[in-house]
């Protein structure tokens, strides 16, 4: 295997880490700008944006991780099928999360309550992400899958 195949193929486990690390980021925005907000309209507006691009951010990473990486590790490592059907049911439970929070900021919720939604939303989110890192990262290193790296695993 020359050089560079081999850089393309632990390419996979640094954009997985790097995605996280930046929805990571775009969650602590999202939080700031809530931990900062009143409940004036402005803040509103504010919350709402930061929201929208948030979870539009974490969604196309999963819908990328689901359609896109999870049937090419599932076909070049069967063992693994069981971790990434987990791996799916929290996808479906961030989505429902994800879904509650935007019904909420687009409703004007008061504060409290859209923190609460945060914060459900960043344990489950960070447990799900470090939960995938440990199963996942192993394999990303070795794996085989010539493919866009913003359609895998979500453009950031």
């Amino acid at each position: 295997m020359g050089e560079s195949e081999k850089t393309r193929l632990v390419a996979w486990s640094r954009e997985l880490r790097r995605v996280h690390d930046r929805l990571r980021e775009a969650l602590t925005v999202t939080q700031d700008a809530l931990a900062a907000g009143e409940p004036a309209e402005p803040a509103t507006r504010d919350l709402l944006l930061f929201c929208h691009g948030f979870c539009t951010a974490l969604a196309a990473h999963h819908e990328g991780e689901d359609h896109e990486l999870f049937p090419v590790i599932a076909d070049q490592h069967p063992e693994l099928r069981d971790t990434l059907q987990y791996l799916r049911q929290d996808h479906s439970m961030i989505a429902h999360l994800l879904t509650d929070l935007q019904t909420a900021v687009a409703r004007a919720a008061p504060l409290p309550e859209l923190s609460r939604h945060l914060e459900g939303l960043a344990a489950l989110m960070e447990s799900h992400f470090s939960y995938e890192e440990r199963q996942l990262l192993p394999v990303l290193e070795t794996l085989a899958l010539d493919a866009d790296p913003d359609t895998v695993l979500g453009p950031l």
